[in-house]
């Protein structure tokens, strides 16, 4: 959970809009444009913050946490003498992203790195990166938004077929000599995560497991779901639904039912879901597909653990990390490569806690490139809470 003390989010939002305000910056260094949403419209009338003591509205917080990463890598950056400009726009405030890219300011940037939080807000920066033959990073949004035609938009935030076409041959390598159950409940998208994990059987080069699929009828009883499972081996359960409340669910049927040796694989929208945390989803296995595993063990995640709480008095969340991550490892690699950062987006030289391997999506008619896309998940395993 997000947490500072209100001066110091009074303190930030109005350097914010300093940065925002700017429209000069030197000619001569390198520019990186970057945008959160981060609402400043609710939080400030002019330039005086009108919330008083109020919470801030819950909207605002992983992008003013995104900004806090962005911001605090731009200092690591300049520390190394690794200078440039860096313009931070709230994609949510008044000024729309059209009327923000035709500003002078905009002109020369060199690369655009984004937390998107809805598809409409992607077209207008892609189509300016594309204009610019400048990189478009997109940090945290799991989808293309209608993107096609345009190598410069880079999603690093995977795709849902890209994670179930990786689950499959997750399965496949470690799990195939056990009892699948593929579970699902009727539902559009569903359908769409059920044909996905189809068509990467299809497309597999060695031979498919074995598996049944099971569609319970919500709400749906313990015994339907048990009724599908071996008890003298083990159990692997594919969740085949995004919807969260339905994967709660599963765990806990199993957990309350431990007769059962039971693995769920679970979707990407598990990552960080604290319910599977619970005593009540003790004694099942849970693994799930992530492209961001931070590990806040590693010395460079407490450094900057340690610089959030003097800085702001709180606990960071992954949106800062993202947002640290993004704007120092991608700006290193447009300092080292100005003219040719797009051949070297999945350069390690600069890594923090992730690799990023960057592939070009291909067209099946022709094969021409729709948009750049981060290939590389980790698999997170977890008992009891406990992240193995």
């Amino acid at each position: 959970m997000f947490s500072i003390k209100r001066f110091a989010i009074a303190q930030t939002l109005l350097i914010v809009l300093i940065i925002i305000s700017l429209d000069s910056f030197s000619q001569q260094r390198l520019k990186v444009a970057v945008f959160a949403p981060i609402y400043l419209d609710s939080a400030f009338k002019g330039s005086d913050y009108k919330l008083g003591l109020s919470n801030l509205p819950k909207n605002m917080l992983s992008g003013l946490d995104f900004y806090n990463g962005v911001m605090m890598a731009a200092d690591s950056l300049e520390s190394e003498d690794k200078n440039l400009d860096v313009l931070f726009y709230d994609s949510k405030g008044s000024e729309s992203i059209y009327t923000i890219i035709r500003k002078p300011e905009f002109a020369g940037v060199n690369m655009i790195i984004a937390a998107f939080n809805n598809r409409q807000d992607i077209a207008p920066l892609a189509e300016i990166a594309q204009h610019r033959n400048i990189p478009l990073i997109s940090s945290t949004y799991p989808n293309d938004g209608g993107v096609t035609n345009n190598p410069f938009f880079v999603m690093i935030n995977s795709s849902l077929k890209t994670h179930i076409e990786q689950i499959y041959k997750y399965l496949q390598k470690n799990l195939s000599s056990t009892h699948i159950v593929y579970v699902k409940r009727k539902g559009q998208l569903e359908d769409l995560v059920q044909y996905y994990f189809r068509e990467a059987g299809k497309a597999s080069s060695i031979p498919s497991f074995v598996y049944q699929t099971v569609v319970l009828e919500e709400p749906y009883t313990t015994q339907s779901l048990l009724e599908n499972l071996d008890s003298t081996t083990t159990n692997t359960i594919i969740c085949g639904s995004l919807n969260e409340a339905f994967g709660i669910k599963l765990v806990k049927t199993l957990a309350a039912n431990s007769n059962y040796d039971c693995t769920v694989m679970g979707m990407p929208t598990w990552d960080g879901l604290k319910d599977l945390d619970g005593s009540d989803c003790n004694g099942v296995n849970i693994i799930y597909s992530t492209p961001y595993n931070f590990v806040r063990t590693q010395p460079v995640a407490v450094t900057l653990t340690t610089n959030y709480k003097n800085q702001l008095n709180g606990r960071p969340s992954d949106m800062f990390f993202k947002g640290y991550e993004s704007m120092y490892h991608f700006s290193s690699l447009l300092i080292k490569h100005p003219n040719d950062l797009m051949s070297h987006l999945s350069d390690r030289e600069s890594k923090l806690f992730n690799d990023f391997i960057i592939e070009p999506v291909k067209s099946t008619t022709d094969q021409s490139v729709l948009y750049q896309e981060n290939k590389k998940l980790y698999f997170v395993k977890k008992i009891n809470g406990i992240t193995k």
